[in-house]
């Protein structure tokens, strides 16, 4: 009767005109689970496949969540939900959705050894025909893999596949695909820049927010399946007891989808609590007490994940203060969760103004002789390179370097570095250059993707989430792709970025737009790079807040956060020699890697100031000197934002006024803080090298004096 009931909803939503995508505007908040209407011919094709839905699994929440996604986006996509029944043989009714776990799939005609490829997570959808009757299988083994193939099988009716053939199999690559969200507990989101954070921890845990259900159902679709609701800057608070019962409402919200809650633990949480005499990892009383928190908290929500942890980086306190090891701190946490078969990530990002060496070697050195010395449950975080989430970097060294331990990638999906919100550059190229870099530490391979999916242990991948309050949950309409794409990377770290873009934009606005919008998005990121730093630069931006070009500045307390210490410009020429006659940083990566990227001439243009100083007139392949070459990088990345932003207009006639105007209004802004960036840079670098610009090349509409001058005290996301 239930389900019966549930089938009628979408219904009268549509016929009330209630129903999602049947206002006229456009906000956003439905992110790519907007089921809009389709045209009377693809309508026509897919209406006599989906009579019905058959459900023959028995039910529970899980299995509740994915019939409601199939009615809602099927009363979305054709006028009206189908209705659904029950049938415990799954045997398929003419133009009938039939999700069926294990037995019934069997019943149905799906082979033993498709599902036992599916694994537990995976799914399997089948158009079929029987008896002269079609209908669609979507089968799996376990409750959240129907609701997986649910997704599935909407999305590729979103994008144009032919249904009446539909053939696919799916499972995760990686084990663990997790949203790191940044957010305070007084709401704030540190680096965020789509307002406050969603979890309202003041309401909680009596009031909870359709919200949260909504945000589940966006992670689902896309396969993630945990998120850490705090900031990796964590206060002792959130483990006390009155925080652990906010945290458990939200888990309950979230676990229907899938996803399991994890949080950030601040290593000296005993000790600031004054429960224990101090917080080293190897004090029986210290152990005793993160132990007695773990079944606290397993208690209050049995399926918590576990604790994420940044220790002894940018002052945190971390067993380093103890004269201990990081697995040291990791273990002793990791034995009070391993009891519950929770998991421990222990974040590699680690730096001291104290070690003078160069900052992009101090995780390598720190972290690779522990190779081997971590519990089971624990999986080191690695940022995707050694400095600091730039708009690019060279992988971090220590993927492909440590065998005998479980490495989680972290990327960010805010965009810290990239011009926050109201900059347009779409994060798969950059996810996907990284995963595809050959490590060569076996010769050939394996890629940063091939070493992620080592399925000896632990796997996982980590994004910094772009998520907050915002009603179109990122700020900006085109973040949610970086969303997005983080999620079926995770999924399929060996998927092309190009191809999950097009997915996205079939399914985010209208299909005839979709060229357009992928060209736009995949030249965007290479423009970031181009306008703010070309040629391997990094770390140039505004001390602080990050926004803007700042390379002047030299004045902070620790070298390692002045833009001076990254591309060391003088006279003489630019840019960090990582060498064996700078840092020496290239030692840390495969030797094949070392030689090649020892000479300059051999090393990758787009790495080539990261790795090397070189001369203002040093020779560039195309025949021009460094210095024409990098003022060349800044006019391009301002051309191609110029280029973005046509392309966009000529989309007016295809988006919804709202989404458009306020794309429109970004790329405007984009292309005068792009312009910025180019002016800002080459009247600096011009200060430091005193050389005339290239011939042809406009200088600077203002004096270096005036863009030294700009202040942003109030810029957001600074925590």
């Amino acid at each position: 009767m239930r389900i019966m009931l549930r089938a009628l909803l979408p219904l009268l939503l549509v016929l009330l005109g209630l129903a999602p995508g049947a206002a006229s505007a456009e906000d956003g908040y439905d992110l790519w689970l907007r089921y809009r209407p389709l045209d009377s011919a693809a309508r026509a094709k897919l209406a006599p496949q989906t009579r019905s839905i058959v459900v023959a699994a028995p039910q529970s929440a899980t299995v509740n969540a994915a019939v409601d996604e199939l009615q809602r986006g099927l009363a979305g996509m054709l006028g009206k939900a189908p209705a659904t029944t029950a049938s415990a043989a799954g045997q398929p009714a003419d133009g009938a959705i039939v999700l069926a776990l294990k037995d019934a799939a069997l019943r149905a005609g799906v082979k033993a050894q498709d599902l036992e490829a599916l694994g537990t997570e995976g799914y399997l959808l089948r158009a079929t025909r029987g008896q002269g009757r079609k209908s669609t299988i979507i089968a799996a083994n376990t409750d959240i893999g129907l609701l997986y193939g649910a997704f599935a099988w909407l999305r590729a009716a979103r994008t144009g596949q032919q249904m009446d053939a539909l053939n696919e199999q799916s499972k995760p690559k990686l084990q663990l695909r997790v949203l790191n969200h940044w957010d305070n507990l007084d709401r704030t989101v540190e680096r965020g820049y789509a307002g406050e954070s969603i979890w309202h921890w003041w309401d909680l845990p009596e009031v909870t927010d359709q919200r949260y259900t909504d945000y589940a159902r966006a992670n689902a679709s896309l396969g993630i399946n945990g998120t850490v609701l705090n900031n990796v800057n964590s206060k002792k608070e959130i483990l006390t007891s009155p925080w652990i019962e906010k945290v458990a409402a939200v888990a309950n919200q979230l676990r229907p989808y899938g996803i399991k809650v994890y949080l950030s633990a601040r290593f000296s949480t005993p000790l600031e609590l004054k429960e224990t005499q101090s917080a080293d990892p190897l004090d029986p009383q210290v152990a005793a007490w993160w132990k007695a928190k773990a079944d606290e908290i397993y208690k209050a929500i049995p399926d918590f994940g576990g604790f994420l942890v940044k220790a002894n980086s940018e002052g945190q306190p971390g067993p380093q203060d103890y004269h201990r090891t990081h697995a040291d701190g990791a273990n002793m946490l990791a034995a009070a969760v391993a009891p519950h078969k929770g998991i421990v990530m222990w974040r590699a990002f680690v730096y001291a103004a104290e070690k003078p060496d160069d900052r992009a070697k101090q995780a390598y050195g720190e972290f690779k002789p522990l190779d081997g010395k971590f519990a089971r449950n624990v999986l080191v975080q690695v940022k995707n390179g050694a400095i600091d989430f730039q708009p690019r970097e060279p992988f971090h060294p220590l993927f492909g370097a440590m065998d005998k331990t479980p490495l989680m990638m972290e990327f960010q999906i805010t965009k810290e570095y990239l011009g926050y919100s109201t900059h347009l550059a779409y994060l798969g190229a950059m996810y996907e250059e990284t995963l595809q870099s050959d490590t060569k530490q076996k010769g050939k391979g394996p890629t940063v993707a091939d070493a992620l999916e080592d399925a000896g242990h632990l796997t996982g991948m980590a994004g910094v989430a772009n998520i907050g309050s915002s009603r179109n949950w990122s700020g900006s309409h085109f973040d949610q792709a970086n969303w997005y794409a983080f999620g079926r990377l995770a999924w399929d770290p060996q998927a092309s970025s190009k191809a999950i873009a097009r997915e996205w934009a079939q399914q985010t606005f209208a299909p005839q737009a979709a060229d357009d919008i992928v060209q736009i998005m995949m030249m965007s990121r290479e423009a970031v790079v181009d306008y703010m730093s070309p040629l391997g630069l990094h770390h140039v931006m505004g001390t602080g807040h990050h926004h803007g070009p700042a390379p002047w500045v030299d004045n902070l307390g620790r070298p390692d956060w002045n833009p001076v210490y990254y591309h060391k410009a003088d006279k003489n020429g630019i840019g960090f020699d990582r060498t064996a006659t700078g840092s020496n940083a290239l030692a840390q990566y495969a030797p094949e890697i070392a030689r090649q990227y020892a000479d300059p001439r051999t090393t990758p243009l787009a790495d080539l100031l990261w790795f090397h100083h070189l001369p203002w007139d040093y020779k560039m392949p195309s025949g021009r000197t460094l210095w024409t070459e990098l003022v060349a990088h800044y006019d391009h990345g301002v051309a191609q934002v110029a280029d973005m932003q046509q392309r966009w207009q000529k989309l007016k006639p295809l988006v919804d006024q709202q989404r458009y105007e306020e794309t429109a209004q970004r790329l405007a802004r984009q292309l005068k803080e792009a312009q910025w960036w180019r002016d800002a840079s080459i009247a600096y670098f011009q200060s430091v090298n005193g050389l005339p610009l290239p011939a042809g090349v406009k200088a600077p509409p203002q004096t270096l004096e005036y863009y030294k001058s700009l202040q942003f005290p109030y810029a957001p996301g600074h925590g």
